[in-house]
């Protein structure tokens, strides 16, 4: 015999909703992470201020500080795809905050160190490990769940915080450098860790379902919270086995690769250094980096905006030649005084800065599904890994030749090959991702 279900027991069984509410609670959510990641970029704006400073009181050679930006960076990728796995399987809200803590523990630790391998460890190591863990793939992962629209601009927004991050720190933490040295510097750096992670924990939730809401654009009731997934490790390395069984996987982590080489190696690490050479104050440079995050937090929205209604492979190939054209002139440019023509560089360059991630982020999202934030977590270890090795190589060339002018160049070339493999990604046919491989349990 069936039973009937009465009218009131269908709304009390019924999943409870909350009304979509003026402003959605997803611009809420973006906006803490891009609070937060602000708060992390601070250690990120140190290295290029300090390697004069490490220099001058250790006796390090620029190549042993180089060294340990270089783990720092690498690290700092190779951490980000389990971080997103960690983060479906105990939450954006604890790993987030974790990281955080370890970010201010490795900074605070760094000002009672008095050996090289000290630096390495703390600077190197346990920050490398907490920014990794809140890298890019964080914003990819905001975005992934909370928006159903505006993914583009939204993972553009999130990108420029890194930038708003240099922005805040860089004019500030080279004051502080000049004034009262490096370590005060580092303390300033760990207190903005920590005044980040009770907004993140207030604040912060990992999935619309949460709050009783679907995602921002999507159609229809709030979509389940998933279940969480075990095996967090086992299920980043079968997301590279699976990716790397296909072509634009390679072509994506090649590009970003010297994407990461061309930034975050080269100009992040040595521009300051290499403009003190020319005889230019580390205050007036640090300023220069600083207008950089300005106009770079203009030019990556607008590259999100852009990766919503664009091809992202045209657009990444015109954002990687425009960048190489720009590295290639460079050193005619450096002096001891701030001129009309460097400031059109620092401009110029500032808008392609990251300009790159969003489209990078979109074809991960049409290449490879809702493994996308684990496979992105891979492709930016390939960008950090590009930017470890060209931070060590750009203080080994300083010192070896004295002059960062074969690195401009070499950088430059190694974009114009970026735009070619670019333009080499195929777009996804359905059915186009291998199946992933079985791995021991």
């Amino acid at each position: 015999m069936t039973q009937t279900v009465g009218p009131s027991e269908q709304l009390e069984n019924a999943p409870r909703t909350r009304p979509a509410p003026r402003i959605h609670r997803a611009w809420l959510v973006a906006a803490v992470a891009f609070v937060t990641i602000i708060g992390a970029a601070g250690f990120a704006s140190l290295p290029g201020l300090l390697i004069e400073s490490l220099h001058e009181e250790f006796g390090w050679s620029r190549g042993t500080i180089g060294f340990a930006v270089s783990v720092n960076l690498a690290l700092y990728g190779l951490t980000a795809p389990f971080a997103a796995a960690l983060m479906d399987r105990f939450g954006i809200r604890r790993v987030v905050a974790g990281a955080l803590t370890v970010i201010a523990i490795g900074a605070g630790l760094t000002v009672m160190m008095t050996a090289a391998w000290q630096l390495v460890l703390c600077w190197g190591v346990v920050v490398g490990v907490g920014s990794g863990s809140m890298a890019l793939a964080f914003a990819a992962t905001v975005s992934e769940r909370w928006f159903s629209a505006r993914r583009g601009l939204v993972t553009g927004i999130l990108t420029a915080a890194g930038a708003s991050g240099q922005l805040v720190f860089l004019p500030l933490l080279s004051w502080v450098v000049d004034r009262h040295g490096w370590r005060p510097a580092a303390l300033t750096v760990a207190v903005a860790a920590l005044a980040v992670v009770p907004f993140v924990w207030l604040l912060m939730r990992d999935y619309p379902a949460d709050v009783g809401l679907a995602a921002y654009g999507a159609d229809g009731p709030p979509e389940p919270r998933p279940e969480p997934r075990t095996g967090a490790a086992r299920r980043a390395v079968r997301a590279l086995l699976s990716a790397a069984r296909t072509g634009p996987f390679w072509l994506l982590a090649g590009t970003f690769a010297i994407c990461g080489a061309s930034t975050n190696g080269l100009v992040k690490t040595h521009f300051v250094p290499a403009a003190h050479d020319h005889g230019m104050a580390v205050t007036a440079a640090a300023g220069l980096l600083a207008v950089i995050g300005i106009f770079d937090i203009a030019g990556t929205i607008a590259s999100g905006w852009f990766t919503d209604r664009f091809d992202a492979r045209r657009l990444l190939a015109v954002y990687y030649a425009l960048r190489g054209m720009s590295l290639m002139f460079l050193p005619m440019l450096l002096s001891d005084t701030v001129h009309p023509p460097m400031i059109f560089f620092i401009v110029f360059y500032g808008l392609d800065w990251v300009a790159t991630v969003p489209p990078t982020i979109a074809l991960c999202r049409e290449q490879y599904g809702e493994d996308s934030a684990i496979v992105f977590g891979w492709v930016l270890a390939s960008h950090q890994v590009g930017a470890g090795l060209v931070a060590y190589l750009g203080g080994a060339a300083r010192d070896a030749f004295g002059s960062y002018d074969l690195v401009w160049y070499g950088a430059g070339m190694l974009c114009a090959l970026a735009a070619l493999m670019a333009l080499a990604i195929r777009r996804r046919t359905e059915g186009r991702i291998p199946a992933q491989p079985a791995l021991p349990a």
